[in-house]
Formats: structure tokens, sequence, C-alpha cells
């Protein structure tokens, strides 16, 4: 990092914004607060700087205002600032507390995303938020009729087969306003459907027209959901040195504890990206249970390891081989050998 570049944290919320910087020239602690209409105002004046956020809500936004403005912006996830946060939370405090962490040098930073990308996630978000509402829905329905003794099979599939059958079979016993209400609530697990149908082909359309999502869709396991959601969620490939710190990121690595020279190995780190990690090794089960041919490595590894290690080994090699393809820019080729640099 150059010394002489202005180091700034910043704590953003709604309406106030508290920044804290020292003064490079003279050493002088700063700490400021801002209104949210003057926040843009005071960068454009001020010389290329380094500016430190929390990756929270708005986040994004501001990011993109300020490297508009010609400085530089590092997003912090909110457990690297905690720690140097102190006893006492205050604004002042996390701000202090962000302008200490964007200047620790083994500093992962959050990747910034186009708005593009940004839109992506949030049909995500949005399909995922669809999908619970479906299923609470469902299982409500489930639990109601189970009181009448009208007991439906899990999934979607089950009840739809059988509900026709046990209102019909109801109709003698259940007041008709009961009867109205639980059509009514199944009528609502297919409104859902659409909505999510509707979210997809949004998605599908934006798949077909991006190079990246085209690039990586041809590995096996990766689908419309993880291509998209990959491709939005990594940014700038390049933000990674390799495939193997992209698998770490997303949590596909054992976690390991230690003293005294003496490591002992865990269970996966889940850290990162929970609805990455969760498609990608939904995909690697989806391969290793429906592929007619699996590799040599992956036929060797479920003979000498549990099921589910083999499911997380492999979801992590289709990590790795996504962050290859989108990095160098290349196609995907079956049986493809990797040669050293």
């Amino acid at each position: 990092m150059n010394d002489s570049k202005q180091v700034i944290g910043v704590d953003i919320a709604k309406r106030v914004f508290q920044l804290h910087w020292a003064d490079v020239e003279t050493g002088e602690i700063v700490s400021v607060q801002l209104k949210r209409e003057k926040f843009l105002a005071h960068f454009a004046n001020r010389a290329h700087c380094l500016i430190g956020m929390e990756a929270c809500g708005g986040a994004q936004h501001w990011a993109r205002k300020l490297i508009a403005l010609g400085h530089d912006v590092k997003l912090l996830p909110a457990r690297m600032v905690k720690p140097f946060v102190g006893r006492n939370k205050s604004d002042a405090a996390d701000a202090r507390a962000i302008w200490t962490a964007v200047q620790q040098p083994a500093l992962r930073a959050v990747a910034i995303k186009s708005e593009a990308q940004q839109a992506v996630l949030a049909l995500h978000r949005m399909r995922s938020q669809l999908v619970k509402f479906r299923t609470a829905q469902i299982n409500g329905l489930r639990g109601l009729l189970a009181e009448y003794g009208q007991v439906m099979p899990q999934g979607q599939a089950g009840i739809g087969q059988g509900i026709a059958t046990a209102l019909a079979s109801l109709v003698e016993r259940l007041p008709a306003m009961l009867l109205d209400s639980l059509r009514e609530q199944w009528a609502r697990v297919g409104q859902l459907d659409d909505q999510v149908a509707q979210i997809e082909r949004h998605l599908r359309a934006w798949h077909k027209q991006d190079k990246a999502c085209g690039r990586i869709a041809e590995i096996p396991g990766v689908g419309l959901l993880t291509a998209t959601a990959v491709v939005a969620a990594m940014g700038d490939p390049k933000n990674f040195k390799s495939g193997r710190e992209y698998a770490a990121w997303l949590g596909l690595v054992p976690k390991h504890t230690g003293t005294g020279g003496r490591i002992r190995m865990l269970g996966m780190s889940k850290r990162g990206d929970t609805c990455l990690r969760t498609l990608l090794i939904h995909g690697a089960r989806s391969v290793i249970a429906h592929s007619k041919q699996p590799s040599q490595w992956v036929t060797n590894l479920l003979q000498r390891r549990p099921a589910n290690v083999a499911v997380v080994a492999l979801a992590n090699e289709m990590a790795r081989t996504i962050w290859a393809l989108l990095a160098h820019e290349r196609g995907y080729h079956k049986g493809y050998v990797s040669q050293p640099a």
C-alpha cells in the first residue's frame, strides 16, 4: 500500500455516515459525521484515497459511486471488522475499526459487483424467498388436513395428487368456509409456482446472453441457477489468486485447528455464500447419483471415503474448474489434464 494514500474508514447507515481517518501529513485523528446528501460531495473534493466500508445493505451502491469518483474501495466482511471494535460499540468506534481493518495485509475483501450482477443476485434472493413461502404453505396445509385424518404425502407432487380427494371426503364433515379457505391456500401454492417460474425465465434470458454463463454451463452439475449465481456473485475472477482460493472462499474446504505444531483437520468450513455452496453441492450430488460414466477419480474416491465426503470433494473440484474457465476465458473440455506452469 502506498503510504501517501489517505485511508478512510466509513460506517454507512441510512441517514448519517461516520468517517474516520488519520491525516497523512500531520497525523491528526479526524472523526466526522456526514448526512447522506453530503456524502458523495465530500469525496468529490478529495484527492485519490482508499476507502474501507463494511459489506452491508447499500455498500455495493456506495462502492460503485466512490469508484466512479476515482477512489479505491474495499468492502470488508463484518467478521473481519468486529475484532477491532473493542468493548463499546458506536458509529465512531465502528468507523475506527473499519479504518484499522482495511489496512491489514491479509485482507479478503468482498467483490464489488456491477448493477447487472447485483440484479441477478436479487432475482436469486427473491426466488429463494418464494420457495420458502411455498414450502410453508404446503406444510401448513398438510398440518391442517392431518387434524381431520387426511394425511398427505410429503412434497408438492404428493399433496397435489391427493388433495382433491381429501377435500371431497371432508365436504360432509367440515364447514364450507373452512373448505373454501383450504382451497384458497392450495391455489396460493400454484400462484407461487407461477412467480418462481417467471423469475427462472428472467434468469434463463440473462443466461443465454451472458458469455461467462455459457462458458461454465457445460460443466457437469452446473445448471441454470448455479451458473447465473456463480457469475453474479464472483464479480471479477481475477480477485482470486487461484481456484483453490475461490473454493476456500465458498467454504468447500476443511477447517483445521492446532497448537504446538500439531494440526487436526475438521469438517467443512461452511464459510462464504451459503446459497452458492448449496447449489454446487447439490450439483455434485446429482453428478454422482446420475452419471452413467463417472470419472475414475470419483469412482476411486467413493471406494475409500463416505459418499458425502466425495460429494463435497467433487463440489470443490467444480468450483476450481469454474474459476479456471472464467479467469482464463476458456471453454470446458471433458477429460482435460492441467499442466504445471
